[in-house]
């Protein structure tokens, strides 16, 4: 049943056709009984078919418009118009033939991702590695994964690994992944053999959660096809009385079984359903699961668009900007965050992971802590390399009045809205962590993005503080702000705006997930696993960038107009070809031939949803991304440098006012720093001019650069006329410039990654 099922079309379209040409060669050589026979014998495959289908439609109580093909295949068998008939058959075969093929290439994208879904694993076991099946794997186990493999569940890296993640995210390009970072269940190993630790099963882990938004997505269908569907069976009686008076006025049944033979609205049947798959198929291609046809046609008419901040506007994940230490103090900046990212190495707290990546991004040697100790909520203790180390918050690593350079950090941290983390070695406070939650890199070009698709309004709905929400605001340009909001207050706002206009709301918490449900289209960012969110959602992103959307809602626009290009043409010409056959100027075979026209016509050009259009994401070719990548790598390494000109500063607002760390920074500014900005004027700015249309894109970073240039030689100028040990007054100057130089690097980073860094996924 399998194989028939698979096949069906095939074979129809097979038999039909072989029984037309048989009986045309019959009636070419004269014998023209058995072609009639041939013929008739192909009218009864189609009529027997159409019979099944009308059945099956029935049984599940749907109105059918095959009515009118089985109509017009018995009325050619009543008048012995065998030829029409065995046209009509082929032509009804050759229809679904066509539907069939047309659907299995728009699905091909979501179809490839269900059939992929992994089914063993690899753990690590002191014998050696042993595959059991997915559905076995539990939390915590360490697994490992050979090249080539996928990776079964979500987990975290134990060591660097290369991943292929584009089944998950489109990005064609292999991605590095260091150590401590997570890797979602789905992409596939593209390096040497790797191991990770487990930190879900496999129902709950990313892969498993798309694959079944995608089967939700495969089993729904949009407003529009319901329409065309309606439309297509009130074409039904419609057709019966032209028919029926063109046979009684001019009293030839002959006519009415013409009409029948062009009347079916394939266009309509055929066409839309298959350009809105397409459209589906196209999203998931660029990371964009939408569920069913009718999210689709919902995200193309969103004009209101509300963004939730932490996760969806930020990263979602703090990340090490700085390690502040005494000035002179015993232990150094470098060894406070390697202490501290040792013990971390055993917590599974979000903070923990930043603190260890940043460790391993500064290539810092980790070792294996001893009497890890973790209290939740206060903090975590640890011996490594014999030394007692302790991390959280300041009540419990700082007993008593906290020294002056801790205060100055934690006054620093509450005014850029950052997250503290305090480090005691050997009972004596030692350094301060500050993380802090960035703004997405693309976040201000994709907004951009969303007005140019046709978004009218953008507003920020958050549950964050007023002056963190502010500030998010402004840099991404929002049209409205809405801070302090619970899941309640989201819901209320949600509805407010959906009484302006259709809304697209995004967001990834459960907390959003009642905001999602009640927009006119819920999105929701699952790039780190299936959540409530993603549950909630009509539209979900797979890939961690939020570009995917402006790119989804082009492709669901797009798609809307194939449709329409597909379907009012196509209608109006079979509309046409029916009153030409009741006129009698359009005789049963051709009239057969006609609609099959008509209806490859159709559904080509519903496929040309399928051919990319306009897209949002700028991709790069392959030597330019590495080039940015690499100078991305670089830009990370001397970003420690940028906060460290604030924390050199800061140390000189009290005596002794000692100039040795200001002449230490200078040094790695003028050799590091500039080396860096220099190479990425001469060669990042042309690979961002290339992408973005022109010099005039990248003039305001190329500004920046030579003014960040200028300003160290300022500060070497007034270091170099200062004395070792200087008066107050005198380090006015230095002060200034140095406070300077930090707001000019800090403004120039957020643009660089904005007009740059954010070209690569």
């Amino acid at each position: 049943m399998r194989w028939w099922a698979r096949r069906r079309e095939q074979l129809l379209f097979a038999l039909t056709t072989l029984l037309l040409l048989a009986g045309i060669a019959l009636a070419t050589s004269g014998v023209r009984g058995a072609a009639d026979g041939s013929w008739a014998a192909a009218a009864l495959l189609g009529l027997a078919y159409s019979t099944v289908t009308l059945i099956a439609a029935a049984r599940r109580r749907e109105a059918s418009v095959d009515v009118i093909a089985w109509l017009a295949l018995a009325g050619a068998l009543w008048l012995g118009e065998f030829l029409a008939g065995a046209v009509i058959a082929v032509m009804l075969a050759g229809g679904v033939l066509l539907e069939a093929r047309a659907e299995a290439r728009a699905r091909r994208e979501l179809s490839a991702l269900v059939a992929r879904a992994p089914r063993t694993a690899r753990r690590q076991t002191p014998a050696g590695p042993v595959e059991v099946p997915v559905a076995e794997v539990r939390v915590g186990d360490r697994l490992v994964v050979g090249t080539g493999e996928i990776v079964p569940v979500d987990g975290r890296l134990l060591e660097p690994a290369v991943l292929d993640e584009s089944a998950l995210s489109g990005e064609p390009l292999p991605v590095e992944r260091r150590a401590g970072e997570d890797v979602r269940s789905g992409v596939v190993n593209a390096g040497p053999a790797t191991r990770f630790t487990a930190t879900a099963t496999a129902d709950t882990s990313t892969y498993a959660g798309v694959v079944r938004l995608v089967e939700r997505a495969q089993a729904q269908s949009a407003p529009f096809v319901r329409m065309a569907d309606r439309f297509a069976v009130a074409f039904v009686p419609v057709t019966l009385v032209l028919a029926g008076l063109a046979w009684s006025l001019t009293g030839d049944p002959v006519r009415a079984v013409a009409v029948l033979v062009v009347a079916t609205p394939c266009p309509l049947l055929l066409a839309a359903p298959i350009a809105i798959i397409s459209g589906i198929s196209r999203a998931a291609r660029g990371g964009v699961v939408v569920k069913g046809g009718g999210a689709l046609e919902r995200l193309a008419a969103g004009r209101v668009l509300l963004f939730d901040k932490t996760g969806t506007l930020t990263a979602g994940r703090p990340v090490l900007t700085d390690v502040v230490t005494e000035v002179g103090g015993p232990v150094s900046a470098d060894e406070v965050l390697r202490l501290a990212a040792s013990v971390d190495q055993s917590s599974a707290h979000v903070l923990a992971g930043a603190i260890v990546t940043a460790a391993r991004d500064r290539g810092l040697a980790l070792t294996a802590p001893d009497q890890v100790v973790e209290r939740p909520g206060y903090g975590i203790e640890g011996v490594a390399d014999g030394r007692r180390v302790q991390l959280g918050k300041a009540a419990s690593v700082v007993p008593g009045p906290a020294p002056g350079w801790i205060r100055r950090a934690r006054r620093r941290a509450a005014l850029d809205g950052s997250l503290t983390v305090f480090v005691a070695v050997g009972g004596v406070p030692a350094g301060v962590l500050i993380l802090e939650d960035r703004v997405r890199p693309q976040a201000p070009r994709t907004v951009r993005g969303l007005r140019a698709a046709g978004i009218g309004r953008v507003v920020l709905v958050t549950g964050d503080h007023a002056d963190a929400a502010e500030a998010v605001g402004r840099i991404i340009g929002v049209d409205a702000v809405h801070a302090d909001c619970d899941p309640a207050d989201k819901l209320t706002l949600v509805r407010a705006e959906q009484e302006r206009a259709p809304t697209i709301m995004v967001g990834d918490g459960i907390n959003d997930a009642p905001a999602l449900a009640a927009a006119g289209v819920g999105v929701a960012l699952a790039a780190r696993g299936a959540t409530a969110s993603a549950e909630a959602a009509d539209v979900v992103l797979t890939v961690d960038h939020l570009g995917a959307l402006a790119d989804a809602i082009l492709i669901a626009r797009r798609c809307r107009r194939v449709a329409w290009w597909a379907v009012v043409p196509g209608m109006v010409l079979s509309v046409a070809a029916m009153l030409v056959a009741a006129a009698g100027g359009l005789p049963p075979v051709a009239g057969a031939v006609l609609q099959e026209g008509i209806d490859v016509v159709a559904i080509a050009v519903a496929l040309t949803a399928l051919i990319p259009g306009r897209a949002h994401t700028v991709t790069l070719d392959a030597a330019d991304a590495a080039v940015a990548r690499r100078l991305y790598a670089e830009h990370q390494e001397v970003r420690p440098l940028v906060e460290q000109v604030r924390t050199v500063a800061d140390a000189l607002d009290e005596p002794p006012y000692d100039l040795g760390p200001t002449r230490k920074l200078l040094g790695d500014l003028e050799v590091r720093l500039l080396a860096h900005e220099r190479a990425e004027e001469a060669e990042l700015l042309p690979i961002v001019a290339r992408a973005l249309g022109g010099a005039e894109a990248t003039s305001g970073l190329s500004r920046t650069h030579a003014e960040i240039e200028h300003q160290i030689g300022r500060l070497r100028r007034a270091a170099d006329d200062l004395a070792q040990e200087a008066e107050a007054e005198d380090v006015t100057d230095v002060r200034r410039l140095l406070y300077g130089l930090y707001a000019i690097l800090r403004l120039h980073n957020a643009q660089e990654e904005e007009a740059a860094f954010s070209l690569l996924s």
